[in-house]
């Protein structure tokens, strides 16, 4: 008996559920004519891009290291964070003709470690409390982007100067074949 009250239990509520499911009879009500379309002006031409860039403004201050390296330094004190990126003026376009995949390859390489910094890039940034690490390669550059509290900028910074100047060092067959 109790197995048949329980089947008659989800009876009733299944068919409850469905009365309270199904939508009620249609009613008609009257519904205003739509007012008439007065003609609408063209729009605007767009701005040219050039005066809608000349009207962005962030303040950098731009100089030149005696190893020849481009700095740009833009600061905004609202997080005690620092994000920076290092762009190389190197990309597909400076493969040999025929042969691709290059410029990718040591994007990928340079994320393996270096001399100095013998575990992966990644991981050392994590330890160091970076977010948003990555890197890109496209035709014309590599670049590489972290962001880091700003008590570790410097091990940030050497570990970007590292992977810079020594890199060869680093690479390996196991490295390679990864």
């Amino acid at each position: 008996m109790h197995f048949v009250d329980r089947r008659l239990t989800i009876l009733l509520a299944s068919a409850s559920l469905l009365a309270a499911c199904a939508t009620a009879p249609a009613v008609e009500t009257p519904v205003a004519p739509p007012a008439p379309v007065e003609a609408v002006a063209p729009p605007a031409e767009p701005a040219p891009l050039p005066s809608l860039v000349s009207e962005v403004s962030l303040p950098h201050e731009t100089f030149k290291l005696d190893n020849g390296l481009t700095v740009l330094v833009h600061e905004d004190h609202k997080a005690p964070v620092v994000g920076f990126g290092v762009w190389y003026n190197v990309g597909s376009k400076d493969e040999p003709k025929g042969k691709t995949g290059f410029a990718h390859l040591f994007e990928h390489l340079m994320f393996y470690g270096s001399d100095n910094v013998r575990e992966g890039i990644l991981p050392f940034l994590q330890k160091i409390g970076a977010t948003d690490a990555n890197g890109t390669t496209w035709f014309d550059r590599t670049n590489y982007y972290e962001t880091v509290p700003k008590a570790n900028l410097e091990r940030a910074l050497f570990m970007e100067s590292d992977r810079m100047g020594y890199l060869l060092a680093a690479i390996d067959q196991k490295r390679l074949d990864t």
